[in-house]
């Protein structure tokens, strides 16, 4: 038995884990753009990536040590995703990390994390002079959070503490940026997860793996992936705590709650919806059309109008190329039912009700194709004038 308990605060709150952001010079607007995370012990850490082939320097940097490497040191910056920077881009990051020297407090093993513009060396005389400024012993998880904004209209954090039935208790707690180039196939972002559980590797892996399904991989902003997409979790055992089942589930709790905040601050986003299908032949099915839906940018553009168009939904739940059958499916916006296995419920009085759902800020729409017992939530958002806005200005 485990208990989970919600705090307020940054990851600066968990034992061991220091963590600072500055304005190093890449944002020309004075805002934060360079961050880092460090323990004063080595962590155990896993990783999950971008499924885009184009993996940007970062991650091939990541990935040139063993696997089960420990490390006590993260740089993030924005502004800049050191993609498509080919070798020069890697050997940027070891110059960079040579030339870092914090006296008595070593770094293990340095990992960077990238996020901004694809396509621009990284403006190196600007971040080692700002990585010098650092100081490990700092504490300050709210200026990490904004250092690692791009399009983002808000930081995204949480924390929570498990309490186990022996009495020990473990923190666990994320620092996320993410709002546009989001697609169910692990969304754009980068969410940094620190945990003073003795959570072994296989288990932070295992977790990471069966998590990401429901919850970064079920979301979708626009339907596009980035060369940078980083999930990261990082143990550093200072507790001494760890429950196996305890930690899957918080970590779930965590990656939801990152996943949600990032589809809601989808650049100009104002509506969030959970595309719920159910009794599909199967949950691969399932997986298939909800995600479908999610990602359809003519349902986006219904949700932003809030016209309750159960046309749309019909027709990409169809073109998804799933088993379904018009006479078998019920679709509902929250519990109002639209069309009812080969029905049209959509007279003057039905239209209006499903349509004060769509001016809630978050609603489920509920399909049941009516064939089998598989089930698949995905999670969407609106598409509106500021998203064009804001991608047609994206590099200024």
């Amino acid at each position: 038995m485990f208990t989970i308990l919600p705090i307020k605060g940054y990851i600066d709150q968990i034992d061991g884990f220091f963590c600072d952001g500055i304005h190093a010079g890449l944002k020309p607007n004075g805002n934060n753009d360079l961050g880092f995370i460090y323990s004063d012990k080595p962590c155990t850490v896993g990783a999950i990536f971008t499924e885009n082939r184009f993996q940007a320097a970062p991650l091939k940097h990541f990935l040139q040590y063993e696997e089960n490497f420990k490390t006590n040191f993260v740089l993030i910056n924005s502004k800049n995703a050191n993609a498509l920077t080919g070798r020069k881009g890697i050997e940027d990051i070891n110059s960079l990390f040579s030339q870092l020297d914090f006296g008595s407090l070593k770094l293990i093993n340095p990992v960077m994390s990238s996020t901004g513009v694809i396509g621009n060396r990284l403006p190196m005389e600007k971040l080692v002079a700002g990585a010098k400024k650092f100081d490990l012993t700092s504490k300050n998880g709210e200026n990490l959070s904004r250092a690692i904004m791009t399009t983002d209209a808000y930081p995204k954090s949480c924390m929570y503490e498990v309490r186990l039935e022996n009495g020990s208790s473990f923190k666990i707690g994320a620092v996320a940026k993410g709002a546009g180039m989001i697609n169910p196939n692990l969304a754009t972002m980068l969410c940094f997860i620190c945990t003073d559980a003795a959570a072994p590797y296989d288990d932070i892996k295992e977790a990471l793996k069966a998590n990401s399904e429901t919850t970064f991989n079920a979301i979708s902003v626009d339907g596009d992936t980035s060369t940078n997409d980083t999930v990261m979790v990082l143990a550093n055992g200072v507790s001494g705590a760890y429950d196996k089942e305890a930690f899957k589930e918080v970590l779930r709790l965590v990656m939801h709650d990152m996943a949600m905040l990032m589809v809601a601050d989808g650049e100009g986003a104002k509506k969030v919806a959970a595309f719920e299908v159910i009794n599909a032949v199967s949950n691969e099915q399932a997986m298939i059309a909800a995600k479908a839906l999610s990602n359809s940018l003519l349902v986006k553009t219904a949700l932003f109008g809030e016209d309750p168009n159960f046309g749309r939904i019909a027709s990409t739940i169809g073109a998804s190329r799933i088993d379904c059958d018009d006479e078998k499916l019920v679709i509902s916006y929250n519990d109002v039912v639209v069309f009812n296995k080969g029905e049209i419920c959509f007279d003057a009085t039905t239209e209006a009700k499903a349509g004060e759902v769509l001016k809630k800020d978050k609603y489920k729409i509920i399909c049941d194709i009516g064939l089998g017992d598989g089930k698949f939530t995905a999670y969407g958002c609106d598409l509106g004038y500021k998203y064009v806005e804001i991608n047609a200005d994206y590099r200024s």
